[in-house]
């Protein structure tokens, strides 16, 4: 079996410290095992350890975190970018042709498609062992997973199953897609279960469809076509169109940490970072990524956010409403997550000369920010910790605490981390500077 993990996602409601350039599931804020935090994508790669399934794993993400996946999975799991973001069903697609065209995984094997910032027990994981077993014996074309409702819910979408007569699966007789809290209500009464968007199927099944469809099951020429495809969903794609599925129950814990009320009901403390809460407060959370304190008196059941992009200060059922107010937002990200390291928008100043942008850099101890040409104006690095190597024009040169180093148009540079190194970059940018990422992953 091959486990296809969709990391497109963005999680808006959890903005500020998600958005387009750092999704949710790299938010290093769960309490970890052997102490400390681990991301969301770290804790789903320890448990595919764990349950014996990280050899046959593949990431599949948008270009733009392509480099950001690899870090955080340590380089130890395949990752592929796709050029564009087109729903669950095409990036599900292209996972499966990349194992077909590779020669990894042949027409008869099972393929399982999951998404990777889910939040689920151990038990969870070690069912995936029986999708190969359970789509042979039931004759499905399609095996689901779902799980028993914790409570009503109208953030998840419901799986109605029919009697199990004995077996270890059901048949699937209908899909609900969130429903009120009411209509939550009289599904479960039906024994419906929460859907977790984890679906197994053949590779001959995935196959087959794209030629129904009319869409072309070589790599490359799949690949070609990725800008014009539509946003397709595999809910709305495959599963709602099956008439042969079948779901396995889950028993144990699964959640979407994809709210700040469900994701602070799992952090080990109130208080994440530099503040405090004082007085009469019940159910309140602090998560700040500022170095500036940040305070809560006599607030209940509030989140208080901050970073870079922004602060958020929420009743946590009314938090998720911050997606409806910032996906029309144009401003340029002030955050970004990189494989070597991060950078921070310090400020935006426009000055004769043209427009100072101010930035602060950290790099990993070891990694490189790799040479390019400077295609603005002029540039500055002053190093404030650390110790490295800046490449200026082909010559090497020592970098250490105090050091300046400045770039004119069209010089080659980059810089490499010996240790944990952190700079202040400034840039000078007229009309004529090429319009440029602040810097790409």
């Amino acid at each position: 079996m091959h486990t296809i993990f969709l990391c497109g996602g963005s999680g808006q409601r959890l903005w500020p410290l998600s958005g387009s350039i750092r999704s949710k599931m790299f938010l290093k804020l769960l309490p970890a095992p052997a102490g400390g935090t681990e991301s969301m994508i770290g804790r789903v790669c320890r448990q595919l350890d764990q349950a014996g399934l990280d050899q046959s794993v593949l990431f599949v993400t948008h270009k733009d975190q392509l480099a950001l996946m690899q870090r955080h999975t340590r380089g130890g799991y395949p990752v592929i970018g796709e050029p564009y973001k087109r729903g669950t069903f095409t990036a599900a697609a292209l996972g499966a042709l990349y194992l077909y065209s590779s020669g990894t995984a042949k027409p008869e094997d099972t393929l399982c498609v999951a998404p990777a910032d889910m939040y689920a027990d151990d038990g969870f994981f070690r069912l995936f062992h029986q999708f190969s077993d359970v789509l042979a014996e039931s004759k499905a074309d399609l095996v689901l997973l779902g799980t028993r409702p914790a409570h009503p819910s109208d953030q998840y979408g419901y799986i109605v199953p029919g009697d199990a007569a004995g077996k270890r699966y059901s048949p699937v007789i209908s899909f609900a897609e969130k429903p009120d809290t009411a209509k939550a209500e009289e599904l479960i009464g039906h024994n419906a279960l929460w859907n977790c968007g984890v679906f197994a199927f053949s590779l001959r099944f995935m196959l087959s469809h794209l030629q129904q469809m009319g869409l072309p099951v070589e790599l490359a020429a799949f690949t070609e076509q990725y800008p014009g495809f539509p946003v397709r969903s595999f809910d709305k794609e495959i599963a709602e169109r099956s008439s042969k599925a079948v779901v396995l129950r889950h028993e144990g814990e699964w959640l979407d940490l994809g709210s700040w009320g469900t994701l602070t009901a799992q952090l080990a403390q109130p208080v994440v970072g530099a503040g405090g809460i004082w007085g009469e407060c019940r159910n309140t959370h602090i998560v700040n990524e500022l170095d500036i304190p940040l305070h809560v008196i006599g607030l209940s059941g509030v989140v208080a956010v901050s970073g870079p992009e922004g602060i958020l200060l929420a009743r946590k059922e009314d938090a998720n409403g911050i997606k409806e107010i910032i996906q029309d937002a144009s401003a340029e990200p002030r955050y970004g997550e990189t494989k070597w390291g991060s950078y921070t928008v310090l400020d935006r100043t426009s000055s004769s000369a043209g427009l100072v942008l101010t930035l602060k850099l950290s790099l990993l101890p070891g990694q490189t920010l790799p040479e390019q040409l400077c295609h603005h104006s002029s540039k500055s690095w002053v190093i404030l910790s650390g110790d490295g190597a800046v490449i200026l024009n082909g010559l090497t040169i020592e970098a250490q605490s105090g050091g300046i180093f400045t770039f004119s148009r069209g010089d080659s540079h980059g810089i490499t981390a010996v240790t944990a190194m952190k700079l202040i970059e400034i840039r000078t940018l007229q009309e004529k500077d090429d319009d440029q990422p602040i810097y790409s992953s």
